[in-house]
């Protein structure tokens, strides 16, 4: 929903963002009120929501202003801005049957722009005349939608927006802008991004030695297009130990993956819809990659490299991801792989990934507008590593096939303010004996769009 809103305040007769009211978010009725004598047209609004994804169908528009009638032709000149609009239909002269000329009045019915550049004009089909006192403009968009299609109408109106638009909200509307592990197909907002910090608190063990990260990924994401969104993830880690013995602790940058999605495929219906991305990483030798000495950790030098914030080197990241919502539920999922390199001899094993998302918005129980709706959700991790290296080297009793359950709450404060929270467990760890073992992973992260 907020990816319609931003789109339609881009034209330049739109009002400021949150001037563009939603009234109710499962029928998607809103309204605004346009700036004064600014022109307005019918063109522009489809070709704004074109871009942002969405197809404008038909439109009513109501006008007041003053009824003007030029030998057969009739027109109306619109208070404020003194746009002239054309008056045709089979039944024009029967709607304006008994209407004075000359005089202020209020006319509804449907709208187009006809022809282009100089040669353009914005005609009304009159369905509805009354006279009336001074009033004030305002601007609807009129449902329901028909599949992607939208029935727009001008001067206090109401627009539907199917779900899919929602999932660009947050990829706007009954939806966040995505799952909290799963990767999302959604792109945020169009010409606008998310700005998303999030706090790891992470247990590891192996053997007598204890691990506690605390990992800050902090993302920026950008939409230039209706298809398209860039992505950079910055993580920053805090790593300390115990073996019993000897204890310690490091802090430091890992590394840096730039990302770039293509949604390709996206089937829009009311409250609701189904799309799919391709996502693209390249993970960046960025991080610091001193690990502890063996006098400082008594472990292998494989373990003691896993106490670094990185993986291993240059690595390409490629991710196919879908979800489908519908009412209610939302459910998702993604496959990624990683091929990584050595940095300094050091690398963990290649890498399969698999997640599952499953959502249920909760509350509001009687969804009216965007804002206060809390989502529970149970997501799914699956991950296979292949032998890691060192020196050269493959290590034996590197590799690992681990499955996780996460549960987690998602609450959309305001419909550009995402809180999350997940806890994640493992159900099946079948792990080497050189691989540290994840106990206990819980998420904080919020979102802000912009």
């Amino acid at each position: 929903m907020y990816n319609i809103q931003k789109a339609v305040s881009r034209l330049d007769y739109a009002p400021k963002l949150k001037e563009i009211e939603i009234t109710d978010i499962k029928k998607g009725l809103g309204v605004f009120i346009p700036k004064p004598a600014k022109l307005v047209s019918f063109a522009a609004l489809k070709a704004t929501l074109k871009k942002a994804g969405y197809t404008l169908d038909s439109a009513d528009i109501t006008i007041t202003g003053r009824l003007v009638r030029d030998d057969r032709s009739w027109r109306i000149i619109a208070d404020d801005s003194g746009q002239n609009f054309s008056l045709e239909s089979t039944n024009r002269d029967q709607a304006l049957s008994g209407a004075p000329t000359d005089t202020r009045v209020e006319i509804t019915g449907d709208w187009k722009t006809i022809g282009e550049g100089a040669s353009a004009r914005e005609v009304v089909a009159p369905g509805q005349v009354k006279t009336l006192a001074q009033k004030a403009a305002s601007v609807t968009l009129i449902g329901p939608p028909v599949d992607d299609h939208w029935d727009v109408g001008f001067e206090r109106a109401s627009f539907v927006v199917p779900n899919g638009g929602s999932r660009d909200f947050v990829d706007a509307g009954a939806k966040p802008a995505a799952p909290i592990r799963t990767t999302s197909p959604g792109l945020t907002v169009y010409k606008g991004g998310a700005v998303t910090p999030r706090l790891y608190l992470i247990k590891q063990r192996l053997g007598n030695l204890d691990v506690t990260r605390q990992l800050l990924d902090f993302s920026v994401s950008y939409t230039p297009s209706p298809r398209v969104q860039l992505e950079a993830e910055v993580p920053v880690a805090r790593t300390s130990y115990d073996e019993g013995v000897n204890s310690g602790s490091g802090i430091g940058l890992g590394n840096i993956t730039l990302w770039s999605k293509y949604r390709f495929f996206r089937r829009v219906k009311t409250y609701g819809d189904r799309q799919a991305s391709a996502r693209f990483g390249l993970e960046l030798p960025t991080g610091r990659k001193t690990p502890p000495s063996a006098t400082a950790v008594n472990a292998s030098a494989f373990v003691r490299q896993q106490l670094t914030p990185i993986s291993g080197g240059l690595s390409p990241h490629f991710d196919l991801s879908f979800s489908q919502a519908g009412g209610r539920f939302i459910f998702g999922g993604n496959a990624e792989g990683t091929v990584r390199s050595e940095r300094d001899g050091f690398r963990m094993g290649h890498e399969v990934r698999v997640n599952t998302d499953t959502e249920y918005v909760l509350l509001p129980r009687e969804y009216r507008a965007p804002g206060g709706e809390l989502f529970v959700i149970l997501e799914t991790t699956f991950v296979h590593r292949g032998l890691g290296r060192l020196a050269g080297e493959t290590v034996a009793g590197s590799n690992s096939t681990e499955y996780y359950l996460s549960p987690g709450l998602q609450y959309a404060a305001k419909p550009r303010f995402v809180i999350e929270g997940s806890l994640q467990f493992p159900v099946i760890r079948n792990t080497g004996h050189e691989v540290l073992r994840n106990t206990l992973n819980i998420l904080l992260g919020v979102r802000y769009l912009f």
